[in-house]
């Protein structure tokens, strides 16, 4: 008997949806297929010959990088790929875009947006923000910030016109940058927006202001919070205070990140605070510029790292950074005793014009006080290892560059009213290098796993003469890293240079869509030769751009052509995963309202 519900109108669609789905299955995988079988995908760029590094560590190996819509859509052996672009990578190491996990370029990249002396660095990423941050500004701290940021904004279309970290971020994003972005809150930044640069103990309603500062500045974008407790006003507040601020960004997935209060013989105590911090708080902890400061002190990184291991060994989230240099840099007013730091740069200068304070200067500064672990010139090793890095009236220039002992001659002067003269003269604002470090000491925390790097520098060229003699690390950092610590001294491998700069402190910082050429991530690629790339920067002559990096490439378009800018601004904001949640958040809200996409 037949049976007559073959020919159903339901059997007849079902068959003719079946047909639908094989057709267009079958086209599917003939596309793909097809593919790999001599038709050519057509990409926007296409990078080959490589020499792939992909930034998990993992040895090299040959093969093309393609990029699509500003992101990486394949990396391997692709056959007959074609695209609008090609470069040509043979005998380059192609990586992903180098990640700088400190920096200070927060202004300068509003004065030039192309971030020179970082891109040509192979760096695609900066984190900004420690001390203080470019947000949010308010109430007392308005003043001196403002005042700060002054040789950066001689033009008015220049000058601060934001108040939140968020409208920082929107500045940025009209402006348009070379590099990407990322920042931290700084301690700091909200104790002065609420109580000024003053040591004291903070009410029950300031300290939940600071925390609803924090809040904000997180639901906007930051990374966590960031503290730098050898500066005023960072170094007044206590664990406990700290503890309480860091809370608020755990609520958000953020990390804790600090320039500890000690660098030297007070490092283990200082590292222990960052620890007690993370866990009171309940998240990561990452150290910058991981170091061991003062020559009495060297050796004595073998102790750090023994504590950050075993406190990684217990469940501790506990990372550092580090930069390849033998001396830091910091505002030469550090080299005060820490009751002289204050106030407002106007009564931090008044106090220094009184003859009594300024012998009691002296004796501090020979003799050390407890409690200041950090006194500069002692762990310089006298005057002669604090040079003078940038001023900004004219009659000072001449000492650019210079050790405090030799302005301290020029000056007729004994080098401690050499150095109270010249900060009454620059209202408190001059920076200095200070030569602090060992190359073992150095060394030995490089070759940690989970050391990355951090320049601690600034985005410049070398036409901002308001920058003076920066340290060499503005311009050098990771090059520096590549042709002296892993071609001339191989303290690192090739492989895992470029790990620490790339896929850990993506890991670190949470960009998990960064860091690793793999299909779907962001196109964030650095190409250079290994048997060249160099750093060129001197302590004596710092203004000069490195060599051997021959195309660095942001989000997809190309920044550095052949070694030269292409004037291209294709960087982002990164935002935390307060607003990452925020904008997940909106877009499942719009899904649910409109299914369908319409």
């Amino acid at each position: 008997m037949t049976d007559t519900r073959a020919n159903s109108p339901h059997r007849r669609r079902n068959r003719l949806a079946i047909s639908f789905a094989f057709v267009a299955g079958a086209a599917l995988w003939a596309a793909v297929v097809g593919s790999h079988l001599g038709e050519s995908p057509r990409y926007d760029l296409l990078i080959l010959h490589a020499r792939i590094i992909d930034g998990s560590g993992s040895p090299w190996y040959e093969g093309t990088v393609a990029i699509k819509d500003g992101k990486i859509a394949d990396a391997g052996r692709l056959g007959n790929a074609s695209a609008a672009q090609v470069i040509d990578a043979a005998g380059m190491v192609v990586a992903p875009g180098f990640i700088d996990m400190h920096s200070h370029s927060d202004y300068t990249l509003l004065v030039d947006g192309a971030a020179q002396s970082k891109i040509r660095q192979g760096v695609t990423t900066e984190i900004l923000g420690e001390a203080d941050s470019a947000g949010p500004v308010l109430g007392p701290a308005v003043e001196e910030f403002d005042k700060s940021s002054a040789p950066l904004s001689q033009k008015d279309d220049l000058k601060r016109d934001w108040t939140t970290l968020a409208e920082y971020f929107a500045r940025l994003d009209r402006q348009g940058i070379a590099v990407n972005v990322a920042s931290y809150v700084g301690s700091g930044q909200v104790w002065e927006d609420v109580l000024g640069n003053v040591n004291r103990r903070p009410s029950p309603e300031e300290m939940d202001r600071m925390k609803s500062l924090v809040d904000q500045a997180m639901r906007e974008g930051a990374l966590g919070l960031a503290s730098g407790l050898i500066y005023a006003p960072n170094m007044f507040a206590t664990t406990d205070e700290l503890s309480e601020l860091a809370k608020e960004a755990a609520k958000y997935g953020g990390i804790y990140t600090t320039h500890i209060r000690g660098e030297s013989s007070s490092g283990i105590q200082a590292i222990r605070e960052a620890i007690e911090i993370s866990q009171k708080a309940g998240l990561p902890v990452h150290i910058l510029h991981f170091k061991m400061s003062g020559k009495d002190n060297w050796g004595r990184m073998a102790d750090q790292v023994k504590l950050i291991q075993e406190a990684r060994e217990r469940g501790v989230d506990i990372t550092a950074d580090q930069y390849p240099y033998l001396a830091g840099m910091t505002s030469l007013k550090q080299c005060l005793p820490p009751k002289y730091l204050e106030g407002t740069s106007d009564q931090i200068v008044a106090r220094l014009k009184d003859p009594k304070a300024r012998e009691e200067i002296r004796q501090e500064i020979k003799t050390g006080l407890p409690g200041w672990n950090n006194n500069e010139v002692q762990e310089a090793g006298g005057w002669h290892g604090v040079m003078l890095a940038s001023v900004q009236r004219p009659e000072n220039k001449d000492y650019e560059g210079k050790r405090m002992d030799d302005i301290a001659r020029m000056m007729g002067k004994d080098p401690v009213d050499a150095l109270c003269d010249l900060l009454i003269s620059e209202g408190a604002s001059p920076y200095a290098i200070y030569f602090l470090m060992s190359d073992r000491d150095v060394d030995l925390a490089m070759k940690q796993p989970w050391v990355a790097f951090g320049s601690d520098g600034v985005a410049v060229t070398p036409q901002m003469d308001f920058m003076g003699k920066p340290h060499p690390r503005f311009y050098g950092t990771f090059p520096r890293v590549l042709g002296v610590y892993v071609r001339e001294r191989h303290v690192l491998t090739l492989p895992d240079a470029v790990r620490k700069m790339t896929s850990l402190p993506a890991q670190i910082l949470g960009l998990n869509d960064r860091g690793l050429l793999r299909p779907g991530l962001a196109a964030d690629v650095t190409i250079f030769d290994p048997q060249a790339v160099a750093d060129q920067a001197t302590y004596e002559d710092p203004m000069q751009y490195p060599v051997g990096i021959a195309y660095v490439i942001v989000n997809g378009v190309v920044v550095i052509n052949k070694g030269e800018h292409t004037g291209a601004k294709p960087g982002k904001v990164l935002y935390g995963r307060g607003k990452q949640g925020q904008v997940e958040a909106e877009v499942h809200r719009m899904r649910l309202l409109d299914p369908l996409g319409k």
